[in-house]
């Protein structure tokens, strides 16, 4: 996780030094700004023009005398303070420098609680929204729009010079997801933060943890304690695993929360639940716990669907993971439950999604959920393929013309752990192989056939960790695919273009550097220095 601090450095001689504009170290950005629409997600208008506004010593950053605006106008002061060296308080009060403003959505010239409007000139940038939300996007794109090295953790050169103009932004989707999956590899507290700020770079909003699998259960449940200090204690390969406590769950939804992100927990069921069969042998329908899996299997474990256990076990995980769960989605999984027969499935998930609207949640489940009745309001995850038959497609389509909304994760498009190319040294490549273009180049608004294009919730780009072991792991084949699947849960239909999109994506590449992001150099993309 990156977190800045303010330092010694950022006051006394260094400071005045900053502050007179002397050369300080690193290499000087470029003395003319950036394009004002090289951003990634685009945005839905760019009008670019007049003078750019730079950034001094004297710059402050005004905000609005609420909580949240100083909140956001302090995450924007603790990114910009370590790379200029000025001190950019945070102030209710001034004219001029960078303006963070929570207007009506008329003044914020963009429509729903995530739109923003920015404007630039040689006085100052202002950044109106009618939400807080719409604001931290706001700051995203004024990150961008600064030089790459605006990133760093040391002191760099100016000019830090925003180009001139206005831009009127808001989503194309309301959810615009990223999975990590914690199940098959463990990743600690501070490596879930650190991915939560690269996501909010690209403006997404929904972080979906899969925190149960065949190989781990990684949340604690007080009343079924074996399930997290057992089914817990390993991953795949054999390692020791891990879990989270309720203090450290509480903690990643805080933090994904103030970067106006929403975590969607999911626990897999019936099947993918060795960890829980493992953990408890009354969960068993022989009543013999199984041994724990490290391997990579799937499709062979199931909750015993006719055990009024298994409903007992199902209504104290979903209400203790509710309770501890703000946002609005609880996810049950079932998929692959291969081992679950389909008469069996159906009366499953018929006792389970009541549970999970007892406990005030929405529903969430992997598509094969719409092979029994999904309630009313929830929302199908499709993780099919462009030659998934189409009577499974057909089945999909079929459910959200009935209602049930749709979230799109094509595992041939959008999943990160497949190989970029055969020889990549991580993932998987039963999907395929997903380079950057194919990543990006399609359209959720008609890529399901026979769904209407109101279903579609939003888009998910799911990274499972069977061969993903570290941060940097996450790091190299979330980017560069992960901006694209943010860019088309973000931006209108009529930006979508591969050859205009390349171009800004290769602009993100010095950005990823100064953050110390490690990213796979796709030759589709034309990155400097190539």
């Amino acid at each position: 996780m990156r977190q800045h601090h303010r330092t010694p450095r950022l006051l006394g001689t260094l400071l005045l030094v900053a502050a007179a504009g002397i050369s300080l170290v690193g290499a000087a950005p470029a003395s003319t700004p950036g394009p004002l629409g090289q951003v990634v997600p685009a945005p839905a208008s760019v009008h670019p023009g007049g003078s750019p506004y730079r950034i001094t010593g004297d710059t402050r950053i005004r905000v609005d005398d609420t909580r949240e605006a100083r909140r956001v106008g302090e995450y924007l002061a603790d990114i910009l303070r370590p790379s200029t060296g000025y001190r950019l308080p945070v102030t209710t009060h001034g004219d001029s420098g960078i303006r963070l403003r929570i207007g009506p959505k008329r003044a914020a010239g963009s429509a729903g609680d995530e739109g923003y409007r920015l404007d630039s000139g040689p006085s100052g940038v202002t950044i109106t929204a009618a939400r807080p939300a719409g604001l931290f996007h706001g700051v995203q794109t004024l990150r961008q729009l600064l030089p790459a090295a605006v990133e760093k953790d040391s002191v760099q050169r100016g000019p830090w010079l925003v180009a001139g103009g206005t831009i009127e932004d808001s989503p194309r989707y309301a959810y615009r997801g990223a999975m990590l999956d914690v199940s098959r590899h463990f990743f600690t507290v501070p490596q879930v933060k650190r991915y939560i700020d690269e996501l909010a770079l690209y403006k997404v909003n929904k972080l979906h943890l899969h925190l149960s699998d065949d190989q781990g259960w990684r949340i604690a449940i007080d009343s079924w304690p074996r399930l997290a200090e057992y089914g817990g204690s390993t991953q795949v390969g054999g390692g020791t695993g891990g879990h989270y406590t309720k203090a450290d769950y509480r903690e990643i939804v805080r933090y994904a929360a103030s970067r106006y992100l929403e975590v969607v927990p999911e626990i897999d069921m019936p099947g993918h639940t060795n960890a829980a069969l493992a953990s408890y042998d009354r969960l068993n329908c022989d009543g013999v716990a199984p041994p724990l899996y490290t391997g990579t299997d799937v499709g062979f474990s199931s909750l015993c669907v006719g055990e009024q256990v298994t409903y007992e076990f199902v209504d104290d995980v979903i209400r203790e993971l509710a309770a501890i769960t703000p946002g609005k989605y609880l996810h049950i999984g079932g998929d692959e439950a291969h081992s679950t027969s389909h008469a069996d499935y159906v009366a499953f998930m018929d006792k389970v999604q009541p549970v999970v609207a007892k406990y005030g949640k929405t529903v969430v489940g992997w598509h094969q959920l719409t092979g029994a009745t999904p309630v009313k309001g929830a929302i199908a995850q499709y993780w099919g393929l462009d030659d998934t038959s189409a009577q499974e497609k057909a089945q999909v389509a079929q459910a959200a013309r009935n209602g049930t909304g749709l979230v799109l994760s094509p595992a041939d498009r959008v999943y990160l752990d497949m190989k970029y190319t055969a020889d990549t040294p991580l993932g998987q490549d039963w999907a395929g192989l997903v380079e950057v273009r194919r990543s990006y180049d399609w359209n959720p608004g008609d890529y399901l056939p026979g769904a209407p294009a109101s279903a579609i919730r939003g888009v998910e780009a799911p990274l499972w960790t069977e061969t993903i072991v570290t941060g940097a792991d996450i790091d190299v084949m979330a980017f560069p695919r992960l901006p694209g699947v943010a860019e088309l849960g973000w931006s209108p239909a009529s930006t979508h273009d591969w050859d205009a999109y390349r171009v800004r994506l290769a602009a993100q590449g010095p950005r990823w550097e100064a953050l110390g992001i490690g990213y796979y150099r796709s030759p589709q993309v034309p990155w400097p220095g190539n």
